[in-house]
């Protein structure tokens, strides 16, 4: 508890010290605006360039999608030109017609060659990177252009109308189907591993009656050069996938994992040590989509060297900070510091410190000002120090005064009492003893040592036995311990006259009488402990209290005089005995 107390203490004063009020000032006024700034600003830049990234990549999407929408359209715009071609719809109509089974050889072929011609002339119309033209009549007759691959010729027996191109052709009923990736299968030589298409019915404008299915097909190579004029401005994956979530084109191949996780929609996509960020674009004209993987680790990279850049700053700055506040606060605290412990040097008594001033500032007047103050604290304690000490040096001295003639007088009418009763070797022992405790009270001073008060005690005892002989008994100890404890001179030696003359001698029987010394603990302190007891007869204790005893009241008084922080107890009972309990303690008794 005491310890609790203690630091509890401790923590007050550092919150309450001028040290800790400016180290707040400081953290208020420095620390905390640098760290917030040091930490705000890395994050209102990395904002700036999301937003940037941000922008650039939504022009990088919108160029992407415009550029595919655009090649998309010239398929589209291939697959629509029999609709832009009378002469083709006719020969279209004539070759889906039920008469024509009947024309002559002649009508025929050239009803073939008109078909033929016009597609490949359409084709060649159109851009040159677009691969091929399929058409298939409503009899099943397949018709190819391949614009500069002239020779390529079309597989025997394969049935279109199975193919799932076709049927998605049929099903959009004239309008433009967008076919996803897909090879070539249908030409005995393909152009392209891999193509995508747009295809569509042809029906006649008239009737309505279904003419043909044309397809036109491009190279994915056309998708790798319309993403390879896009770039952006970190490591990037760039997909397209159809309107069935089937990947048409990639400019890298994607694991099953990271399909997986585009699919599912993820914001993160994870691949083994690497990280993407994902951003998707629709393209509405042929509903695909296009997904564009950003790497994660490029673009946090970015954003650490802002981080580095503010941390280091933030270093600095609280470095070149708090080296001017350590400096600064030295200066100020100094001061203060050199008050301080010199208000505890005044607080133990020493009033002949003095501060060390310079400059001429208000802590230097302050200083020069606790000087002076000091200086005359110092003056006025010595005036009244000294008054006091010889007002008590006199008191003491008067309380002893007391203590002697009244011994003395006790003493000699015990030694008149033996020369009453002719006991001449007894009273010649008694002088001798009496000599030896006279030379002690002259030779020593004001103060003695427990051993040599216990030795007077017994030479005291002893001499009192020569009185009264078997009626009284003496018990003195104490442990080597507590031998060298100071005490006052005959501090004790009133106690045990005391318990002769009033407990012993108004009887007739056998009274002992007792003095020890020890060493007691009480709430954690240690005190000398004196008890002196007797069976004696007793006495009222009232009667001592209210100062009708000499000895004990002279005992009392000398002993507050000596120890202010000792005590004194009294304890007797008629025909019980009376025990007194002297307790000092033992910091105040130590030589």
């Amino acid at each position: 508890m005491l310890k609790y107390h203690s630091e509890s203490e401790m923590s007050m004063k550092l919150i309450y010290s001028l040290r800790f009020k400016l180290s707040a000032l400081y953290l208020v006024t420095i620390i905390i605006p640098t760290v917030i700034l040091s930490f705000s600003m890395p994050r209102y830049y990395q904002h700036i360039v999301s937003k940037e990234t941000e922008v650039l990549t939504e022009g990088s999407l919108n160029l992407l999608t415009q550029n595919i929408m655009i090649y998309l359209e010239d398929l589209d715009r291939l697959t629509y030109a029999p609709y832009l071609n009378q002469r083709l719809l006719d020969a279209l109509a004539v070759k889906s017609s039920s008469k024509y089974d009947s024309l002559d050889i002649y009508t025929k072929k050239e009803t073939l060659d008109e078909i033929d011609t016009l597609l490949s002339y359409n084709l060649e119309m159109s851009r040159y990177d677009i691969a091929s033209a399929i058409l298939i009549t409503r009899d099943g007759t397949p018709f190819v252009s391949c614009g500069k691959w002239q020779n390529v010729a079309i597989k025997n027996n394969y049935v279109y109308p199975e193919q799932k191109w076709f049927k998605d052709a049929v099903a959009a009923n004239g309008r433009a189907a967008f076919i996803s990736s897909h090879p070539q299968d249908y030409l005995s030589t393909p152009l392209a591993s891999q193509v995508f298409s747009v295809a569509r019915l042809i029906k006649d404008p008239v009737t309505q009656n279904n003419l043909a299915v044309v397809m036109a097909d491009a190279d994915t190579v056309v998708l790798e050069r319309i993403l390879n004029k896009v770039t952006f401005n970190v490591s990037s994956i760039v997909s397209i996938f159809d309107e069935k979530d089937n990947l048409i084109y990639s400019t890298r191949p994607l694991s099953h994992e990271m399909m997986a996780q585009i699919l599912d929609k993820a914001p993160v996509i994870k691949e083994k040590k690497e990280s993407y960020v994902q951003v998707s674009r629709p393209v509405d004209r042929a509903n695909w989509n296009i997904v564009v993987l950003f790497s994660h680790s490029e673009l946090m990279s970015k954003f650490r060297l802002i981080y580095v850049i503010g941390i280091l700053f933030a270093v600095g700055e609280l470095i070149l900070a708090f080296s001017l506040f350590y400096v600064l606060s030295q200066i100020i605290t100094r001061p203060f510091k050199g008050m301080m412990k010199t208000m505890k040097e005044v607080e133990k008594g020493n009033l002949q410190v003095s501060l060390d001033i310079k400059g001429n500032d208000e802590i230097s007047r302050l200083g020069r000002a606790l000087n002076q103050m000091v200086r005359r604290l110092n003056e006025l304690i010595d005036r009244e120090y000294r008054a006091e000490l010889s007002k008590r040096n006199a008191e003491y001295h008067a309380l002893q005064s007391q203590i002697q003639p009244h011994f003395l007088y006790n003493t000699l009418n015990g030694l008149m009492g033996l020369n009453r009763l002719g006991r001449r070797d007894d009273l010649e022992e008694a002088i001798i003893s009496l000599t030896g405790m006279l030379r002690y009270t002259l030779e020593h001073g004001d103060w003695s040592t427990i051993s040599e008060e216990f030795v007077l005690l017994q030479r005291y005892c002893d001499l009192q036995k020569l009185r009264f002989e078997n009626r009284l008994e003496f018990i003195i100890e104490y442990p080597e311990e507590v031998s060298n404890f100071k005490i006052p001179k005959l501090l004790l030696q009133p106690l045990v006259e005391n318990s002769v003359i009033h407990g012993a001698e108004p009887l007739k029987r056998k009274v002992c009488i007792t003095v020890r010394a020890g060493i007691e603990a009480k709430e954690g302190m240690e005190y000398l402990t004196i008890t002196a007891e007797d069976d004696g007869i007793g006495f009222n204790v009232e009667e001592v209290s209210a100062g009708k005893s000499v000895g004990l009241s002279n005992v009392r008084e000398r002993l507050q005089l000596a120890y202010s922080t000792a005590c004194i107890s009294i304890n007797s009972r008629r025909d019980s005995g009376t025990q007194i309990i002297i307790s000092i303690p033992v910091k105040d008794v130590k030589q």
